[in-house]
């Protein structure tokens, strides 16, 4: 393939500028993540008492040493607790991410119970959801560190009750599936939460500490009269010596997490295959911090992105001279074939009709496709109607939607309008989607929403014979400012409408390890059963 020769100008003042922005905002999610672990880490002294370790520090022990580790969703619920962003506390109560454990590549999902003795927060019940969704359909082992309060009563909503049944679902479709689900119980899983428990395959417990009942004492108590102490109702002892739900009784945390490590070290799945050998790009991922420049208007040239991102920088275009703003065309990632669909520019009727090409080509030869959103949407105007850009833009959408390869998606700028359906958006369920910190998405800019809008109530105030400007400047203002804090990454990763907000450094990484993720999903025929394994 023949490699990119960049013209980018590292010493140039706009990169200079582009490269602060985006070290500005990626301190900010920085500084959110380690708000989270602070939160958690302060309860140190309480869990020491306890003998017990951190979240963190089970998550830690369970991880195999050196082995890359990919968190998802650090940012979800910012905002949604604390109005105020320097004092939201994100991550839902769950950290999640997919790590190796004893060598086999597993979603890890560990309580946050160092923050409200691990009761989910805003957002962690959807952000549990999406990462037993992913390793559903990635065919990855289940790991759960179990620690937690369950829902916040004081904060009860009708709907966080019904859907959390979908938890539970997914636990029993995993292990269905052929997907083993590991189960350590560091303390309290009661109520509902009990069922975390008990639709696991296997499951340690800790003495003296593990809880697992459907009612505690007060609620036992009020509901029977009959009067029983915790360790008695739930403790680690009972359930392992007369109820049956637990199968290993640990001594202490790390012993547990010492049983969840042997437990996958000794069942029979493929560990990751020899490193591929492949040629680094030509030029230094530091780089990819000063492309993007903060107004998402400029235009960017997105092989300066894929210059850094492929195997020797080499990159074969495809259809080059056709609907040349939308660019695509093959690639190597660590030696993973790829397909590359990216935008310079809106999508024309001509950009439409190579997209879909090229997506259905692609799945001919089983490439995945990775999308590089950079986009304003697709073409408008007369001439673009005419063109048909509605059938065009359509036909992508079908592509993308049946397409029969993984698909991963990358927000390293904008992402506007329909452009962000046809480009894979979150709403097509892309394998995995992530984000730059500069990201933004809306349905349209925040200044074309106010002018659309502004036209509509002026023509409207016109016909009744009076146009008031002030009134239609003060709503401009409203809209812009409305659309400008919904656009921006920190709120959509809140919402989880990304699987995590990543340093433009670390991208080649990420989309290796993904990739490498459903590549052996994909090759994966796991031993599914009409049933899940269900407790003695």
């Amino acid at each position: 393939m023949p490699a990119i020769e960049s013209r980018l100008n590292a010493a140039s003042e706009s990169f200079q500028a582009h490269r602060a922005g985006m070290l500005a905002l990626l301190g900010q999610v920085r500084a959110h993540e380690a708000r989270a672990a602070g939160a958690s880490n302060a309860s140190a002294e309480r869990f020491a008492r306890r003998g017990q370790l951190l979240p963190r520090e089970r998550l830690a022990l369970l991880l195999d040493t050196g082995a890359p580790f990919l968190p998802l969703a650090s940012l979800a619920g910012l905002g949604h607790d604390n109005e105020d962003l320097a004092q939201s506390v994100p991550g839902g109560g769950v950290i999640a991410g997919i790590g190796r454990v004893a060598g086999v590549r597993c979603m890890v999902s560990a309580s946050d119970s160092g923050i409200d003795a691990g009761a989910l927060q805003p957002m962690g019940l959807d952000k549990q959801l999406r990462v037993q969704e992913i390793a559903l359909e990635n065919k990855l082992p289940y790991v759960q560190l179990v620690e937690s309060a369950g829902a916040n009563l004081m904060q009860y909503r009708v709907q966080d009750f019904v859907r959390g049944g979908g938890i539970f679902r997914n636990l029993a479709r995993l292990s269905a599936a052929g997907l083993p689900v590991v189960t350590v119980t560091h303390g309290s899983s009661t109520a509902g939460g009990a069922y975390q428990t008990g639709l696991s395959d296997y499951i340690v417990m800790v003495r003296d500490r593990t809880r697992a009942f459907l009612a505690g004492p007060p609620l036992l108590k009020a509901a029977t009269g009959e009067i029983a102490t915790e360790e008695e109702l739930g403790g680690a002892v009972m359930h392992t010596h007369i109820s049956g739900l637990g199968d290993y009784l640990a001594e202490d945390d790390r012993d547990a997490i010492r049983i969840a490590r042997a437990i996958l070290g000794g069942i029979d799945w493929a560990r990751d295959e020899q490193a591929r050998k492949f040629a680094p790009p030509l030029y230094a991922a530091e780089e990819l911090l000063g492309i993007m420049p903060s107004d998402g208007r400029r235009p960017v040239d997105m092989r300066e992105v894929i210059a850094r991102l492929a195997d020797g920088s080499e990159f074969l275009e495809f259809s080059a001279h056709y609907g040349s703003a939308t660019l695509c065309g093959h690639m190597r990632l660590e030696g993973h074939a790829v397909g590359i669909v990216t935008n310079n520019g809106p999508i024309d009727s001509d950009g439409a009709t190579k997209a879909t090409h090229f997506i259905q080509a692609c799945c001919q030869s089983r490439t995945p496709i990775v999308y590089l959103q950079n986009i304003t949407g697709y073409m408008v105007g007369r001439a673009h109607e005419e063109a048909g850009i509605i059938k065009h833009g359509a036909k992508m959408i079908q592509a993308v939607t049946s397409a029969t390869v993984p698909q991963v998606t990358l927000h390293c700028g904008a992402s506007y309008g329909a452009g962000n359906y046809g480009m894979c958006g979150r709403g097509f369920a892309p394998r995995f989607c992530f984000s730059w910190p500069n990201a933004r998405t809306a349905v349209m800019g925040g200044e074309q929403a106010a002018q659309t809008m502004a036209m509509v109530m002026e023509a409207g105030m016109a016909r009744k014979g009076s146009v008031d400007r002030a009134k239609i400047d003060a709503m401009q203002r409203q809209i812009i400012e409305r659309f400008d804090r919904q656009t921006s990454v920190f709120t959509t990763s809140a919402l989880l409408l990304d699987d995590g907000v990543i340093d433009p450094r670390d991208t080649r990484a990420v989309l290796a390890e993904v990739l490498s993720v459903c590549r052996d999903g994909d090759a994966r025929v796991p031993q599914a059963m009409q049933f899940s394994v269900a407790r003695p």
